[in-house]
């Protein structure tokens, strides 16, 4: 069974960073895509970023893209979600995902485990 546990979310001003953090077990990490997807109060879930299985291409969500990065070590099985530059739309609960898969995909469907949440807001 995959475990995904997301951690480093918290309260911010706009203009700050956080790097979120999500630490996988329960198969081989490094042979699938990763990403993370968010969601805010009354809204559907989004993809946010997702990252290969050797971390050689990422993809990003237009409204996150130069503010965002995505990246992954294979030998902690871990992924990271650095957020600079926040804004207050950028509020939501920010999930960890493995996908089913090597290559990167933004649909949530390709995505097969997820983690249970990690609260980021920010403040105007």
């Amino acid at each position: 069974q995959v475990q995904l546990v997301e951690s480093g979310g918290g309260l911010l001003q706009a203009g700050g960073s956080l790097r979120l953090s999500c630490l996988a077990s329960g198969r081989t990490f490094s042979n699938y895509a990763m990403g993370w997807f968010r969601q805010a109060p009354g809204k559907e879930r989004e993809f946010v970023a997702t990252i290969a299985w050797n971390g050689g291409n990422t993809v990003y969500a237009n409204s996150v893209k130069g503010r965002f990065t995505i990246s992954r070590d294979n030998a902690k099985n871990t992924v990271f979600l650095q957020m600079n530059s926040l804004k207050p739309e950028d509020t939501a609960v920010y999930y960890c995902a493995a996908g089913l898969r090597p290559w990167t995909t933004t649909r949530l469907s390709e995505y097969g485990y997820w983690g249970q949440g990690t609260q980021v807001t920010v403040s105007s």
